[in-house]
């Protein structure tokens, strides 16, 4: 069984709705690599790396589903590791599709909303905002913060950091995935009472304290494994394709 590169990569991008999300100006969004035209097995992982293609590569995956691209650096010579990296997917016949704040803020295989669910969470609604879109997503719940992050060290195989500086009741809660650290003014301006997310800054932590937020830091790899997986899952479903997930976990 196979399919067509082209008609996948259009899917994506239309189902992602890739040209109407703003994102960081080096994401570069969709299709980054193409191959021969012809894909029978698909990859899914989080980064685009040497690791993840020699991976892919050795799987015989043809195209790899990443939610971090090749090209975070901005434009550099085709030297060192980027000349590896190429050449690795070339001999491969190894397509690259990279989707970042697209899949992290996608209402069905969004990392955000899949961290939400995987937390019990009702009433979900948009919270965050980044360049005046949604980034994130918060609802309540019945939990307290220390069984949030049972659930989350459970589901994620992760030890997770807990600040706790608010209410013993879990509440209100908010979910960013990655590096959204940053989030903890907007948080405590959106009435959220336990916020979670991967990693963030060092003054975070004083942030939440003097704020009287829960925070938890679960991971920005782990909680970003959700996103790349179901959409892996979801794109081989329409296409009629077998797929797995390449793991490279960086502990971060």
């Amino acid at each position: 069984m196979s399919a067509d590169l082209r008609e996948i990569s259009e899917y994506l991008d239309q189902y992602l709705v890739i040209g109407e999300v703003s994102d960081w100006e080096h994401a570069l969004n969709g299709l980054q690599v193409e191959n021969v035209g012809e894909v029978t097995r698909v990859g899914a992982a989080v980064d685009a790396c040497q690791f993840t293609i020699d991976r892919s590569a050795a799987a015989h995956v043809d195209l790899l589903v990443v939610h971090h691209g090749l090209f975070w650096g901005g434009l550099e010579p085709i030297t060192g590791r980027n000349a590896r990296r190429i050449r690795a997917l070339v001999a491969a016949n190894l397509a690259v599709y990279s989707a970042h704040l697209p899949l992290d803020i996608h209402r069905e295989v969004g990392n955000n909303i899949l961290l939400a669910k995987l937390l019990g969470l009702e009433q979900i609604e948009p919270f965050g905002d980044f360049k005046g879109q949604p980034i994130g997503v918060a609802g309540n719940t019945s939990a307290s913060r220390e069984q949030l992050v049972v659930t989350l060290a459970e589901a994620l195989e992760v030890s997770p950091h807990l600040i706790a500086a608010g209410s013993g009741d879990a509440g209100h809660v908010g979910v960013v995935t990655g590096g959204g650290g940053n989030y903890v003014r907007q948080a405590r301006e959106a009435g959220i009472d336990t916020f979670v997310t991967g990693e963030g800054p060092h003054h975070s932590h004083f942030d939440a304290e003097e704020w009287g937020i829960n925070l938890i830091y679960a991971g920005h790899y782990a909680t970003e494994t959700l996103g790349v997986k179901a959409l892996a899952s979801h794109v081989a479903e329409v296409f009629g394709l077998p797929w797995e997930f390449i793991d490279h976990p960086t502990g971060l």
